[in-house]
């Protein structure tokens, strides 16, 4: 090999090992497990409901809580949230007491209503899942009940303690085990029911919360869904149905 002939192939050499880094970097770009969630927490809080007092329409509601005296959210925020979220009427009542309850019980936790409404989402479809219709009490018309958790697949195994498996229930998908703990009477009714979304909402906000981490950080915010569900993708599903949910009623 010249002189004069070596420059330009090691000039090409150059450029194949360039390009191939290239292509290599890109295929693992691409095929890469999703980072660990970074969102902007106002995107999941905005929209929150009016408390009692700040809005004269909030004075009254269909369903009052019983569970511990609290703030109810106002019947015309409902509707238009409902409207405008495409969230059932029902579900959104529900998210948005759940969210003025924990504004008073934990004030530090700051859990906004499309939080619940992300989780709901995925959870069930708002109880509408599988052509089901959340009625005014806030049951779903057939009772929601999950597979079998019984380790196969991609579920987790949870024994029900004879010799079988717990189904999670209600449009919030709690494991019974997990309910007994965190069971509320959201709505007054004397009954604590996982299938009530009026129920399972507070339950769940309460659950939320109960990390103490602050819902308003990234990293609170990731924790704490991250905790109802042990899935980065889970997380991450949750944030984008709940920032849809606070795009629509900004």
């Amino acid at each position: 090999m010249t002189p004069h002939s070596r420059g330009p192939n090691v000039a090409l050499l150059v450029v194949v090992v360039l390009v191939g880094g290239f292509v290599a970097w890109g295929l693992y770009v691409g095929t890469r497990p999703r980072p660990p969630l970074r969102l902007r927490p106002a995107d999941v809080i905005v929209a929150d409901p009016p408390a009692p007092g700040h809005d004269p329409s909030s004075a009254t509601a269909a369903k009052q809580p019983s569970d511990s005296a609290g703030p109810v959210v106002s019947p015309q925020w409902v509707t238009r949230t409902a409207t405008r979220s495409g969230v059932p009427s029902p579900a959104v009542r529900a998210y948005g007491t759940a969210t003025l309850r924990m504004a008073q019980e934990d004030p530090s936790c700051h859990l906004g209503w499309t939080t619940l409404a992300g989780i709901g989402w995925v959870e069930s479809q708002q109880g509408t899942i599988d052509g089901r219709v959340l009625e005014a009490d806030g049951r779903p018309d057939r009772a929601i009940t999950g597979v079998e958790l019984d380790g196969s697949g991609d579920v987790a195994a949870v024994p029900d303690g004879s010799g079988g498996f717990q189904r999670a229930l209600g449009p919030l998908q709690f494991i019974p085990s997990t309910w007994a703990t965190w069971a509320t009477d959201g709505d007054g009714d004397g009954v604590a029911d996982p299938q009530d979304v009026d129920d399972a909402a507070l339950a769940a906000a309460r659950y939320l919360c109960s990390s103490g981490d602050d819902l308003a950080s990234a990293s609170g915010w990731s924790a704490a869904v991250f905790s109802y569900n042990h899935s980065d993708d889970y997380v991450n599903a949750v944030y984008d149905a709940a920032k849809a949910y606070a795009d629509r009623t900004a």
